[in-house]
């Protein structure tokens, strides 16, 4: 793998003999304006700190959005909460024909209305 990089980073003009992946990915931080831009769908990442943050989620929602939230810091700080704003989500994603679905141990992906995830690979 690493001769295949170094054949594509010879050919893409670079003279170093690894490429640096955190360099490149740091290139694709977030501009301070992003959000002025057009578009029909944004994916808009939150981080669940409070009880109160789902109603932000649930605009989102609402106004069509996909939505990635982080559940870490309530995780670790209250999980009864957690289960709470969970359960509100769950709630709201149902009525809108949403789709929520655990991506990793921190990370949800909740749709809008018209938007499944698939649960399963085939």
């Amino acid at each position: 793998m690493v001769g295949f990089l170094k054949n594509i980073s010879k050919r893409l003009g670079s003279t170093s003999e690894e490429a640096d992946v955190d360099e490149y990915l740091d290139t694709l931080g977030l501009e301070s304006d992003f959000l002025q831009e057009e578009a029909d769908v944004w994916v808009k990442p939150y981080v669940l700190q409070d009880v109160s943050d789902d109603s932000a989620i649930i605009a989102d929602l609402h106004a069509g959005n996909v939505v990635l939230i982080n559940i870490e810091p309530l995780y670790k700080r209250n999980t009864i909460k957690l289960k709470q704003v969970i359960s509100e989500l769950k709630s709201a994603v149902k009525k809108l024909d949403g789709d929520m679905v655990r991506l990793t141990e921190y990370k949800i992906l909740v749709t809008p209305k018209g938007m499944k995830v698939a649960k399963s690979r085939k």
